[in-house]
C-alpha cells in the first residue's frame, strides 16, 4: 500500500466493511482538510501500514481501531502503533461486553481512549475526543526542523535546568550530551568550547549558558507585561494558581499570573498522575499544566514565565508585587498560590553534587540520561512513588530509601501496588542516607538501617530527593500571618481577627489571609490538602470570594 505523508496521518482499522465506511465518512468530514485518512481492513494490513510509515518517517497522529478481528486484533493494533510510534494517539472502539479488554489496555498500552460503538452523534460521542487527543499529539510533535537543540553534559545544573525548563514547557527538544554523542562534541568546538549549555533554537539563534528567563525570550514567552494594574493578581502557576486565572478571567476580570519558573508547580514535573478525575489513564503533570495554560490564555490571562516576585507591598490601598526586573504590578485582589519547594538534604558530600547526579523532584527530562543505570529516590510519599514507577521503565534498577516503617503510611494504595509489581525497583524501609560519594559527579551513596544501625554503600549515577517541602513564603512582609512552619493562615485559622466592612466589621473569607483581599490557595496555606485536585478546587472557589471582596 502506498501511503502519501505531506500531511499527519489517522489510521482507521476495522474488519467490517460498513463500519470503516462510517468511521472514514466520519473522519474525512472533520479532519480531512488537515490530516490524510488511511484505512485498512483488517488489523494484519494495518500492522504492515504502521510498518511502511515508520520506515518513511511519516507523521502518524492517531490510531482508531476497531478491537474484535480475526487474526490480529484491535490491540495487537494499538500496541504494534506504540511500539513504532513514541507519540501516536490511540482510541480502542468496542462493544459493550469489550469494556474489560479496553480497561486491561489502559492499564498495559496506555490507551488514550476507549469508545463504545455506536458513536452517534459524532458531533458529540467521537470529534471532542479525537480534537483533544489530536491536540495533545501536536503539542508534543514537531518536525525536525522545529526542534531546539541543547548541547550540554548530564553532570552540570545549569545544563539540567534548562533540559527541565524545555520539558516542563514542552518545548520539542533534541539533547546532544559532549560526553555520549559526536555531533555535541562538534558543535561545542565549532562554539570554541563555550560554557555549557548551549541552546540552538530552530530560528537560527544559539544562546550561551543562558538564564531561563533569556531562554524564554528567546522561544517567545512572555516574562513581561505592558499593563502595570490588574483587577486580579496571581502568584504561581500550579494547579491552584492556574485554575484561579482561568475562574477569574473567565468571569470578566483582567488577571495576570505570575510565575517564577515553568508552569505547574510541583504537580508539572510529575511523570503521571493517575487519580485525577476525569483521566482514566492518568495525565503527565505537564500535559495537565499545558492545558490549563492554553485554557487561561483563551480567557485573555497574562501569564509571565519565568517572571520573579520579590517583594510584596501592602501598605497602600492596593496590594502591589515588585518583580525582579524592577517593574512594579498593583491589583485590586491578590491570590498567592506560590506553592512549595523541595527541602534540601543535610548531609556530607550532597550540597556539592546537586545537579550533578543529585537532584531534587525528577523531570521527565531525566528519563534518557538513566537509562540502563541503577538510581536512588529519597521518600516515602506519592511524589517519591511516581518518580520510582516512571524510571522503572528505563533505569536496570530503583532502589526507593524510606525511613518510614511502611510505603502504605505515606503513599496512595496504587503506587504501592504498582511498585510491588515492578522487579526492577527496591524498596529499603527505615533507611536514610548518611553520605555520598564522588568529586565531579554522584558514583556511591551509604545507607545507614534506622533499626540495626548497620550501614552500607550503595553504587549509584543518580539520586532523586523527595523529603518534603517548604513554603515559598520569605519573601512576603510580615502582615501576612504565618504559622509556625512559614505556611500562610487562612480563614478560620486565623482566630478572632475581624476585617473592616461596608456594614461594620466582618470575618476573613474562607481563603483569605490576615491581609483584606489577599488570599492562599493550594500548598502555599497551612493545613491544605497536598493533592492537585483540592489545589484545583481552592483556586478556583478563591475567585468567589475575591469577587465578593472588589464588590465591597
Amino acid at each position: 500500500m502506498s501511503v502519501q505523508t505531506d500531511r499527519p496521518i489517522i489510521i482507521a482499522v476495522d474488519d467490517d466493511p460498513a463500519v470503516l465506511s462510517a468511521v472514514r465518512g466520519d473522519l474525512r468530514r472533520q479532519y480531512g482538510e488537515h490530516y490524510r485518512i488511511v484505512v485498512a481492513p483488517g488489523g494484519a494490513e494495518a500492522v504492515e501500514v504502521l510498518k511502511e510509515l515508520k520506515l518513511r518517517s511519516s507523521p502518524l497522529a492517531l490510531v482508531v481501531s476497531d478491537q474484535r478481528m480475526p487474526e490480529v486484533s484491535g490491540f495487537e493494533v494499538l500496541r504494534a502503533a506504540r511500539e513504532l510510534f513514541d507519540d501516536v494517539r490511540t482510541v480502542l472502539l468496542t462493544a459493550y461486553a469489550d469494556t474489560e479488554v479496553a480497561i486491561g489496555a489502559i492499564n498495559d498500552l496506555h490507551l488514550d481512549y476507549y469508545i463504545l460503538k455506536p458513536w452517534d452523534p459524532p458531533e458529540e460521542q467521537l470529534y471532542p475526543v479525537l480534537d483533544d487527543l489530536l491536540g495533545d499529539w501536536h503539542a508534543s510533535h514537531r518536525a525536525v526542523a522545529d526542534v531546539t537543540r541543547v548541547v550540554g553534559t548530564r553532570w552540570s545544573a545549569a545544563c539540567r535546568d534548562v533540559r527541565d525548563f524545555l520539558q516542563r514547557n514542552q518545548v520539542p527538544m533534541q539533547w546532544l550530551d559532549v560526553d555520549l554523542n559526536d555531533e555535541g562534541r562538534r558543535l561545542h568546538a565549532a562554539s570554541g568550547g563555550a560554557t555549557l549549555p548551549i541552546v540552538l533554537t530552530p530560528d537560527g539563534q544559539h544562546l550561551i549558558n543562558p538564564d531561563l528567563a533569556t531562554l524564554a525570550t528567546a522561544l517567545g514567552n512572555r516574562t513581561q507585561t505592558d499593563a502595570t494594574a490588574f483587577d486580579l493578581a496571581i502568584v504561581g502557576a500550579g494547579p491552584a494558581g492556574l485554575a484561579a486565572a482561568v475562574y477569574g478571567a473567565s468571569e470578566g476580570l483582567s488577571t495576570v499570573c505570575i510565575e517564577q519558573s515553568a508552569p505547574g508547580g510541583q504537580a508539572g514535573q510529575s511523570s503521571r498522575i493517575e487519580n485525577y478525575l476525569g483521566f482514566p489513564n492518568g495525565i503527565a503533570g505537564a500535559d495537565l499544566a499545558r492545558r490549563a495554560v492554553t485554557q487561561a490564555k483563551r480567557f485573555d490571562v497574562e501569564v509571565l514565565a519565568p517572571a520573579a516576585v520579590t517583594h510584596l507591598d501592602v501598605n497602600g490601598p492596593y496590594p502591589k508585587l515588585q518583580l525582579a526586573d524592577g517593574s512594579q504590578i498593583s491589583c485590586g485582589a491578590l491570590v498567592l498560590a506560590c506553592g512549595v519547594t523541595y527541602n534540601r538534604l543535610d548531609v556530607p558530600g550532597v550540597a556539592d553534587l546537586e545537579g550533578a547526579g543529585i537532584y531534587y523532584g525528577a523531570g521527565l527530562s531525566e528519563r534518557d540520561t538513566v537509562a540502563g543505570e541503577e538510581i536512588i529516590i529519597v521518600g516515602g510519599a506519592n511524589s517519591a512513588g511516581q518518580a520510582a514507577v516512571f524510571f522503572s521503565d528505563h533505569a536496570a534498577k530503583v532502589t526507593i530509601l524510606c525511613r518510614s516503617a511502611s510505603l502504605s503510611e505515606g503513599m496512595s494504595a496504587y503506587l504501592v501496588d504498582q511498585i510491588a509489581e515492578r522487579p526492577n525497583i527496591e524498596v529499603r524501609l527505615r533507611a536514610e542516607v548518611q553520605q555520598v560519594g564522588g568529586t565531579d559527579r554522584l558514583n556511591s551513596i551509604t545507607v545507614i538501617d534506622g533499626k540495626s544501625g548497620e550501614t552500607d554503600e550503595v553504587k549509584a549515577s543518580a539520586m532523586f530527593i523527595f523529603i518534603g517541602a517548604s513554603p515559598r513564603t520569605p519573601w512576603l512582609p510580615p502582615q501576612v500571618a504565618k504559622d509556625e512552619r512559614g505556611f500562610l493562615l487562612t480563614g478560620p485559622a486565623l482566630g478572632d481577627r475581624r476585617f473592616p466592612a461596608p456594614d461594620g466589621l466582618r470575618d476573613p473569607y474562607l481563603y483569605e489571609t490576615s491581609v483584606p483581599g489577599v488570599f492562599a490557595v493550594g500548598d502555599v496555606r497551612s493545613r491544605s490538602v497536598k493533592r492537585v485536585a483540592s489545589a484545583v478546587g481552592e483556586g478556583s472557589v478563591a475567585v468567589q470570594f475575591v469577587h465578593q471582596f472588589l464588590q465591597s
